[in-house]
């Protein structure tokens, strides 16, 4: 079955860590570059970070930046997002996706994990 399962997500205080993954299965996650989105409660799904296939380039949302690091082990098949110093405004379901732009029409996209900030 062709997939991204994202998991990780959680409920953490303000100032929190957690790492989310996105793992691929029934196809190779390195043909892509990957991105993280996210969509909180009566907004739009924006873009949070993209790492391109190797990995050597990256790129934030302002709102993330020096929070966030997205990674990849593409031995594993998998994409990381360390959220670090979180804020309840990075409260959302966070999504990845084969691509890095919002408004494009993205091979797969993963169901999603919840993460909740909150004190």
């Amino acid at each position: 079955q062709v997939q991204l399962v994202e998991s990780g997500g959680g409920l953490v205080q303000p100032g929190g860590s957690l790492r989310l993954s996105c793992a691929a299965s029934g196809f190779t996650l390195d043909y892509y570059s990957i991105g993280w989105f996210r969509q909180a409660p009566g907004k739009e799904r924006e873009g949070v970070s993209c790492i391109s296939r190797s990995g050597g380039v990256t790129n934030y949302a302002d709102s993330v930046k020096g929070r966030f690091t997205i990674s990849r082990d593409n031995a594993k098949n998998t994409v990381y997002l360390q959220m670090n110093r979180l804020k309840p405004e990075d409260t959302a379901v966070y999504y990845c996706a084969t691509g890095c732009n919002v408004g494009a029409r993205l091979d797969y996209w993963g169901q999603g994990t919840q993460v909740t900030v909150s004190s």
